[in-house]
């Protein structure tokens, strides 16, 4: 990387690293600085880990900080090169906040009632929008590097597949009669039955993969 992108890198891993706390803080407390239809994936104090948006969006705002102390140090010298692990879990963290931001628009948004517009507001807005966005575009503009191969792009689901995991022991307990309340099926995956598990699982996974791939195919330095 040329020092001038590992500036902006810097910049904007830094401010993806305080907008989720910003917005962490926003949806912690329950604060509203926009008035509008709210979505069921909303939720304040600790219930709000409960979602992947949340949790990928505060582990890229973890791997991002991380990743600008270390460009920090690369611009001084002090190290010759970012280690590949960290790549790694850059890869893993874009890959993450890319499928918030898949699933977002492409399913969230469309089944609410009032549509998209009830995934952007407050907390959401950056969760769902504004960090995917900063941090994708980062990733694939500003932190360009030949290190990661293919191979490498499995791990890019490993926070897919742990959520799911949790996700649907969760649905499972709290079945009833093979129905599951919203309270539980937050984001109304096995709202027609338990069965429709075998059907989202794997299609999320694909999109995850496929997420990943796309993501490091732009990243990777010709």
């Amino acid at each position: 990387m040329s020092k001038t992108k590992i500036k902006i890198s810097i910049v904007i891993n830094i401010l993806v690293f305080i907008l989720t706390i910003v917005a962490s803080i926003i949806m912690f407390t329950g604060f509203k600085f926009m008035h509008g239809p709210s979505p069921n994936v909303e939720s304040t104090s600790i219930g709000m880990f409960r979602f992947f948006t949340v949790d990928s969006n505060i582990f890229m705002g973890i791997i991002a900080l991380v990743f600008a102390i270390f460009e920090i140090k690369l611009l001084k010298e002090n190290i010759k090169e970012i280690p590949f692990v960290l790549y790694i879990l850059n890869l893993v963290a874009t890959s993450a906040v890319g499928l918030t931001f898949v699933v977002v628009f492409t399913y969230l948004g469309p089944i609410c009632k009032d549509g998209i517009i009830t995934m952007l507001q407050n907390s959401n807005l950056f969760f769902h929008l504004i960090i995917p966005v900063f941090a994708m575009v980062n990733f694939v503009v500003f932190e360009r590097t030949s290190i990661i191969r293919f191979k490498h792009c499995f791990f890019g689901t490993i926070p897919m597949l742990l959520y799911s995991a949790c996700y649907l022991t969760n649905v499972l307990v709290h079945s009833e009669n093979g129905k599951v309340s919203t309270d539980y099926d937050w984001y109304w995956f096995v709202q027609g039955g338990l069965w429709q598990a075998c059907i989202v699982v794997p299609v999320i996974f694909i999109a995850s993969y496929v997420i990943t791939i796309i993501l490091w195919r732009l990243n990777k330095k010709r």
